[in-house]
């Protein structure tokens, strides 16, 4: 549901939600707030299982200090209140203890964001707070000591993260993509030396303009394949293959006309009427497609036989992006027949380097390419074998990963390459 029209307490409930079901946080760790017009905080309680919170959970802190409620809450209020404090512009408040944030915290490292042009735009400016005991008044006076430094995201020493936002969902956002960065930087650890975006492209993104497509009511065959890109879209959600704030589906709809899904709206909230049709240099009146639908027009303009296209940047497969390691597909039958060759191009942006990249793919030959520290590029004649493509690959990156510390990789021999190729038709 949009937040504009949910009350604070379903807001909390529904961040905190998927907060757990990510194993972002634990049963009893983590708390969120809001800050609400009339100077109330509204936050989540204190011991309650945050695998079931419910509405009646949330607790109202009011100016005057009156409390609302049926439960005391969160322990680690004060620093809540120091926050809000020190920063009027921000009105809510995230702090969890996702695993790869929490790795970070322990080994006193910060996720370097300079590794994705849109991480670093997400996340904004990273900090660590000293250590103190949680739910201290020492802890909130460190914390809001760093976020009034003009910090984003604060790290706290062996401990978690606490991280602001205008509001929830842009604090939400914020924390998703950078324990998403934490996470694929500790794999990509794995690989080799991790490279980051040239300085010049970071910050500056280019947003095309499109002008206004005329009014008309879309035919159920239209109809058929936004369903199925909301549905695919929240299927990689729920798989983690995407956050919430990055990637794009499309799905053509004749030689000219494509729909794709739109620039910055939750992908996890997605519903068909937020897609937006494009054709040429016109969307839909009102819209604003991805980024990444120029690319998807170059390719679509290329590449006929192609009716569905995918920009991902799941961790397992970012971490090649991210690194000169080689995704070898030659590891399984499945990975070679699937994912064909995966070449990693080098650093290029979506919108300018358009047409370079869509020059790098092909049905038959390399249906996916990396784009290093961009993410990938996965196309199919349909939509599910561009998902079935974009899970291929990330199980074949996790695998590679899980056996690096194992020892060296085998891969098929030329014989059960050429095998496949007989067997599959080539």
């Amino acid at each position: 549901m949009d937040p504009y029209w949910q009350h604070p307490r379903e807001q909390l409930v529904e961040a905190m939600a998927r907060i757990y079901r990510q194993r972002m946080t634990t049963t009893s760790g983590g708390n969120l707030s809001i800050r609400d017009s009339d100077g109330s905080i509204w936050i989540t309680p204190s011991r309650v299982d945050k695998g079931s919170l419910q509405a009646a959970d949330i607790v109202r802190m009011k100016p005057d200090g009156d409390r609302e409620g049926i439960h005391p809450p969160s322990s680690e209020w004060p620093f809540h209140v120091k926050i809000f404090q020190g920063r009027p512009e921000l009105n809510a408040v995230v702090h969890a203890h996702p695993g790869a944030l929490v790795a970070f915290s322990i080994c006193r490292l910060l996720p370097d964001t300079r590794v994705q042009s849109h991480a670093f735009a997400t996340c904004g400016k990273l900090a660590f707070a000293p250590y103190a005991c949680p739910g201290t008044q020492e802890l909130g006076d460190n914390i809001a000591a760093v976020f009034a430094r003009g910090i984003d995201c604060v790290l706290l020493e062996n401990h978690g993260v606490v991280i602001g936002g205008t509001d929830l969902q842009d604090a939400f956002q914020r924390f998703e993509t950078l324990e998403f960065v934490a996470r694929t930087l500790a794999y990509a650890a794995l690989l080799g030396p991790v490279t980051t975006v040239p300085a010049a492209s970071l910050g500056n993104d280019t947003v095309p303009t499109y002008a206004a497509l005329p009014v008309t009511e879309p035919d159920n065959h239209e109809r058929e394949l936004r369903q199925q890109i909301c549905r695919f879209v929240h299927r990689a959600y729920q798989q983690k293959l995407l956050i919430s704030t990055a990637g794009a589906f499309s799905t053509r709809l004749d030689r000219d006309r494509f729909v794709i899904t739109p620039r910055r709206r939750d992908r996890f909230n997605l519903q068909p009427p937020g897609l937006v049709q494009v054709a040429g240099e016109a969307c839909s009146p009102g819209q604003s497609p991805s980024r990444a639908a120029r690319l998807h027009a170059e390719i679509y303009a290329r590449l006929p036989e192609v009716g569905a296209i995918i920009n991902a940047q799941p961790a397992c497969a970012s971490a090649f992006c991210m690194t000169s390691a080689r995704l070898d597909t030659r590891t399984i039958p499945e990975s070679a027949l699937v994912l064909r060759d995966v070449p990693r191009l080098p650093f290029l942006r979506l919108v300018e380097d358009a047409r370079e990249i869509a020059q790098h793919l092909s049905l038959k030959h390399s249906p996916v390419v990396l784009v290093a520290n961009e993410g990938t590029v996965i196309v199919g004649r349909n939509l599910l074998e561009a998902f079935d493509r974009l899970e291929v690959l990330e199980a074949t990156a996790e695998a590679l990963l899980t056996a690096r510390p194992l020892g060296p990789l085998v891969p098929m021999s030329s014989e059960a390459m050429a095998e496949l190729d007989r067997v599959f038709g080539g």
